[in-house]
């Protein structure tokens, strides 16, 4: 058994469906259930004797002794995050509280019960720490890509939070010997995609034919990685990665958030016309841009394929493609996802940014 910790969230949640759909070993997923994790991501598994869902909170110590001495999980893969660079703008303690002190509670609980297994079983243990590229900080137009020597410099509460999780980890494998391992990823896209990122954004926005908001000029850039690619880079990592080491996940895709939008809104022009027989083009809007917002971000991904042969799949053209459609199959998972909650998150974020110039 494995245990994996957020697996109702977007990324976490595609790992499990992902994972049981190849292999028959167990999972325990560990989910807090905040606004960001969602039962109905994991509805083809909600049957499945393969798949046990506790609610819990990584911060509970005393749950996850108990977790592991029951369950005796041969890994630990750990998703469990808040993500959302904006909301730790407005409220950056969930942030240090989740990343940080959640991060080494896990991580104290591993040690405990790593350190009490036979020594077989010790040497096989792992513990895999999920974490972004945002910890790098931002590159220059002509900067060379992050690798996984490239000096931390977080620029947002979220960033610095992911980054003292990525020390935390490093130091109970240098200091404690606990065989861990992290993957920094690019930004995902993909199914079961909360509807306050980018791409499922502009989807939900476009079709309910309210503005599309572009931060600032839009000309941010960021590598694209589709989310089943990266689950299946986390399995490559699990298996073989060298303990202790970083593994940088990106897709080889730099795309200017602004293209990025242009991108799906003629997806949709294909897929699911306006009556009115015009683009959604035109319901782009430029606000106000976020405070600190990186400019750019790219990954090297070539150590990753180096040493355990791993290339995403998916191109951006057709990664892109197979979200959209799964969003336009899936309206009832969106509908359901734009609660009461998520309107008043969006009202509070946009609220203070005027429409740009």
């Amino acid at each position: 058994m494995i245990v994996v910790t957020g697996g109702a969230g977007f990324i976490g949640s595609n790992f499990v469906n992902d994972w049981l759909a190849s292999s028959d070993e167990p999972i325990l997923n560990l989910d807090k259930l905040t606004y960001a994790g969602n039962l109905n991501n994991l509805k083809a598994v909600s049957e499945d004797a393969r798949h046990m869902f506790v609610q819990g909170d990584i911060c509970d110590r005393a749950q996850l002794d108990a977790l592991f001495f029951d369950n005796k999980p041969r890994a630990i893969v750990h998703f469990a995050a808040e993500s959302h660079v904006d909301r730790s703008i407005l409220g950056p303690g969930e942030f240090v509280n989740t990343n940080i002190n959640g991060t080494f509670s896990l991580l104290e609980a591993a040690r405990t019960y790593w350190s009490g297994l036979p020594d077989e079983e010790r040497a096989a243990f792992r513990f895999l720490h999920v974490s972004t590229d945002e910890v790098y900080g931002t590159l220059g137009p002509d900067d060379a890509p992050f690798s996984e020597t490239t000096p931390y410099a977080p620029n947002s509460p979220y960033s610095a939070s992911k980054a003292a999780s990525d020390h935390l980890v490093r130091a109970y494998h240098h200091t404690y010997g606990l065989p861990t391992l992290t993957t920094n990823c690019s930004n995902n896209y993909g199914p079961y995609h909360f509807p306050e990122k980018l791409v499922p954004l502009i989807i939900a926005n476009a079709r309910a034919g309210k503005p599309l908001p572009i931060y600032g000029d839009g000309q941010q850039v960021r590598d694209w990685l589709y989310v089943s690619d990266h689950c299946a880079a986390i399995r490559r990592v699990l298996e073989d990665g060298r303990l202790g080491e970083t593994y940088n996940i990106g897709g080889w895709n730099e795309k200017a958030n602004l293209d990025v939008v242009y991108t799906l809104c003629d997806i949709l022009d294909e897929l699911s016309p306006k009556a009115s027989g015009g683009s959604y083009r035109e319901q782009i809007t430029y606000v106000a841009d976020r405070p600190g917002h990186d400019r750019r971000y790219a990954i090297d991904a070539r150590k990753i394929e180096r040493e355990l042969d791993w290339r995403p799949a998916e191109t951006f053209e057709s990664g892109i493609k197979k979200t959209v459609q799964w969003y336009l199959a899936n309206q009832e998972w969106v509908a359901d996802v734009q609660s009461g909650a998520y309107l008043n998150w969006m009202e509070k974020n946009y609220a203070a940014r005027k429409e740009a110039p």
